[in-house]
């Protein structure tokens, strides 16, 4: 009879490991598309959420993209540099950072278009298999940042 005690350390039974590198190699797709508008994967969520609503405090870009502001301040910094947003105090409250869209980083949204359908080529899953991995991938990131939530 041999012992199993260690399985559960092999990297094969490990759920982290390839949600890790699936999206390593899946940013790793949207690079050549990202590098013809000049945005870096990070950049690009951004400017998704900047898409949809144009402006958002920092707080809430963080909530939404599940960065903290250790990795959001310098990121925005950079691209208010590239003229893509800017960043005002709220008037209601000082202590807020709204993150507001350029004229510049709203043309982007024309160039960026196509960048989904691209990359729906580039990942071997069928319309059902997507969604599918979509809920579940969602599902589990939601529960995960509720455990962390009830963990503070």
């Amino acid at each position: 009879m041999s012992d199993h005690t260690y399985d559960v350390l092999k990297l094969e039974n490990q759920l982290c490991f390839p949600l890790y590198a699936c999206s390593r190699e899946v940013i790793k797709l949207y690079k050549p598309f990202l590098d013809e508008i000049d945005l870096t994967y990070t950049q690009y969520i951004v400017m998704m959420v900047l898409w949809e609503g144009e402006s958002v405090t920092v707080k809430e870009l963080g909530k939404r993209l599940f960065l903290d502001s250790g990795t959001l301040t310098p990121l925005l910094k950079k691209m208010e540099m590239k003229g893509l947003l800017s960043r005002t105090r709220s008037v209601k409250d000082e202590r807020n950072l709204i993150v507001s869209i350029t004229k510049k980083g709203e043309t982007l949204k024309e160039k960026a278009v196509t960048i989904p359908a691209r990359m729906a080529r580039c990942v071997n899953l069928d319309p059902q298999e997507t969604l599918t991995l979509y809920q579940l991938l969602y599902k589990l990131l939601y529960s995960a940042d509720k455990e962390a939530e009830e963990e503070v």
